[in-house]
């Protein structure tokens, strides 16, 4: 799928060739032609690319779907007001387009695939098998309904990625970065560097006395935005899920212990054992060494003798399924504790066996697991429920009643949430304990409106009914209502500000030629971390100081904030390694092959960045604003 292109860029080296949120790849291209002013289009169109149009609700739900992803990654929701910030709606957009344009070039070059082909690839999808390795029908409808997606529609989507990759793997064919560029790479990623450094904190800053009511209002006034009152809404919802419906001491045991029965294998904890092995080339050369055991002669002298590396003597402590031999692993696990085995015949050679310990498997007892098994009959009752109850829900939501009114006709409980931030937090700043875990539900909230009747959110096997029940605007706070959270911040602005001037000091005197152990503070000690690469924190030190580091050359000094205010950085740089390219080792060829797959992107994008001046690109912007929720800003 060519969700995972990301954006070219005119200098790779040194800058980041994908944009990752918590996981999630989102493609971003660098030229589009995307025309700012959108004229002569339907309400419904959010945007038209030759013959092909997105709709503005097929766009509201992918962006959905992706605000959705992201915020399953960060454990939170994901407003759209951050989103926003981080570009993710324009993100989104440039994707649906480019994937819009390689379908309209799909059908301009008359390509196609059979539904015998696609049902094919699906079939052979692992994430649609089931224990026995095989496709499961339940488990494929589950997973599609899960994201949104009916039979028909995941069909055709998969037919349109097929094309896609069909017309990618064309224009991408015999790619083949040069040598040069490798080792370019290869130093950017792996050069390591050594420093000695001193982290200050808020001791270091002195201290700072109680703030003036002048100086307190006039740092209020500055930051008044931070201390902001969010916007809140009042919504009522009603999970229909198996787990919620689910009713585990319904369940008889009889049908619990036949159940019990079927798992008992699975649940099981298979014997094991620590076994030597020693392999022979013929019978005659293992029965041998079979006698002189017999004559007092140990099993590891045996080996030694044979010159049997360590590694390939022992085992491990393994189970039964774990040996590849079935002959072996007949022999090894019927033979007594700390006695040798007579010569086996496997399929690899002749073995001597030794087992030197014994631990043996368990079976749970049908008490331990019979709540645990009944909740799981349960759920799988519950979930043909599920459908009934979702049908009955709409229902009466087709007949004006509220999710609450629809609840109480179907004995369903309700839940009234009096108020919701865009993060999921309530007015304590905390998460609101009523919305269940992984339910993106404040997303949802904040793109409707009081009155509006919400569409189900698929969640867990299940659905979620919502009413947006009210809105409380977001204001400002009074200094009063506010002052202990404004002197905090009024204070580490003060910490910070001395500390970035104290840092600064140590700087200049350390490139006058003194030494960090000489310029160090009363109670600082001097610190150092080698191996530093550029790609991630290393030993504990921010990505604002290794990212300075690399700034820095070899014996320079620097200093840097750290993850926060009140925290500064002071260093020197003492090391300085830098790789050479050995092309013939598999690092390199993971690189070369992760470099391979940038430059493939690199190719699609600019294909795509061509196929939408070529064909045509007009975007609706109202419409945008109206899916994103920026409309409303």
């Amino acid at each position: 799928m060519l969700r995972g292109m990301r954006k070219a860029s005119s200098n790779w080296i040194g800058k980041t060739i994908m944009t990752i949120v918590m996981g999630v790849l989102i493609i971003s291209f660098g030229v589009w032609g995307i025309a700012d002013v959108f004229r002569g289009f339907g309400r419904s169109t959010l945007a038209k690319i030759g013959q092909t149009e997105i709709s503005t609700e097929q766009f509201r739900q992918t962006y959905n779907d992706r605000l959705q992803q992201i915020g399953r990654q960060f454990g939170r929701p994901l407003t759209p007001d951050q989103a926003r910030a981080i570009g993710i709606d324009r993100q989104v957009l440039q994707q649906t387009i480019a994937e819009a344009a390689l379908d309209e070039d799909a059908r301009r070059l008359g390509l196609g695939q059979s539904d015998a082909d696609t049902m094919k690839s699906i079939l052979e999808d692992p994430n649609f098998k089931g224990a026995n390795g095989q496709f499961d029908p339940n488990r494929f409808q589950q997973l599609i309904r899960q994201f949104g997606f009916t039979e028909q529609r995941y069909l055709a989507e998969q037919r349109h990625v097929a094309l896609r990759r069909q017309i990618a793997g064309t224009i991408t064919a015999g790619l083949e970065p040069s040598k040069t560029m490798l080792a370019a790479l290869n130093q950017f990623q792996n050069e390591q560097r050594a420093i000695d450094y001193l982290k200050l904190t808020a001791a270091q800053a002195g201290t700072i006395e109680a703030p003036s009511p002048a100086a307190l209002s006039a740092f209020y006034d500055a930051h008044k935005a931070q201390f902001r009152a969010p916007e809140y809404r009042k919504l009522s919802f009603v999970v229909v899920t198996p787990e919620s419906i689910a009713k585990w001491t319904e369940v008889s045991d009889a049908d619990a212990q036949k159940l019990f029965e079927q798992r008992k294998e699975k649940m099981s904890t298979p014997e094991k054992r620590q076994i030597l092995q020693i392999v022979f080339p013929n019978v005659d050369e293992a029965q041998a060494a079979r006698a002189k055991i017999a004559s007092g002669t140990s099993f590891a002298d045996i080996a030694k003798e044979r010159g049997v590396k360590p590694a390939d003597l022992d085992l491990g402590l393994i189970g039964r399924s774990d040996m590849l031999d079935p002959k072996v692993a007949a022999a090894a696990f019927t033979l007594p504790l700390n006695e040798v085995s007579q010569p086996v015949q496997g399929q690899f050679g002749t073995v001597l066996l030794e087992v030197t310990k014994i631990e043996p498997g368990k079976q749970p007892e049908y008490a331990s697991v019979a709540e645990s098994l009944k909740r799981d009959i349960a759920q799988e009752r519950a979930r043909k429920q599920v459908q009934e109850l979702h049908d009955k829900m709409e229902d009466a939501r087709g007949g004006g009643a509220s999710v609450i009114e629809a609840a109480k006709q179907l004995g369903l409980t309700a839940v009234t949430v009096d108020a919701l931030d865009r993060s999921g937090r309530g007015p304590d700043g905390a998460p609101v304990a009523s919305i269940p875990q992984g339910l993106e539900l404040a997303n949802a909230a904040f793109n409707s409106d009081p009155g509006v009747d919400n569409d189900a959110i698929s969640y867990q096997s299940g659905y979620v009914w919502y009413d947006v029940l009210g809105v409380t605007p977001s204001r400002d706070r009074p200094l009063d209502e506010v002052k202990d959270k404004v002197e905090a911040g009024w204070r580490a602005e003060q910490v910070g500000e001395k500390l970035r001037k104290l840092a600064s000091e140590l700087v200049q005197k350390l490139q006058g030629g003194a030494k960090l152990a000489e310029v160090a503070p009363a109670g600082v000690t001097v610190q150092n971390a080698a191996g530093i690469k550029r790609e991630g924190a290393d030993a504990g030190l921010p990505n604002t100081v290794v990212d300075a580091v690399f700034r820095t050359a070899k014996d320079g000094a620097g200093e840097v904030r750290g993850s926060s205010d009140t925290d500064w950085y002071v260093f020197r740089v003492t090391g300085d390694t830098v790789p050479t390219a050995e092309f013939n080792t598999p690092q390199m060829q993971q690189l070369k092959d992760n470099l391979v797959q940038r430059l493939r992107d690199e190719q699609v994008g600019e294909y795509i960045a061509w196929l939408e001046k070529d064909i045509g690109t007009k975007v609706n912007q109202e419409a945008v604003a109206q899916a994103t929720g920026a409309a409303t800003n």
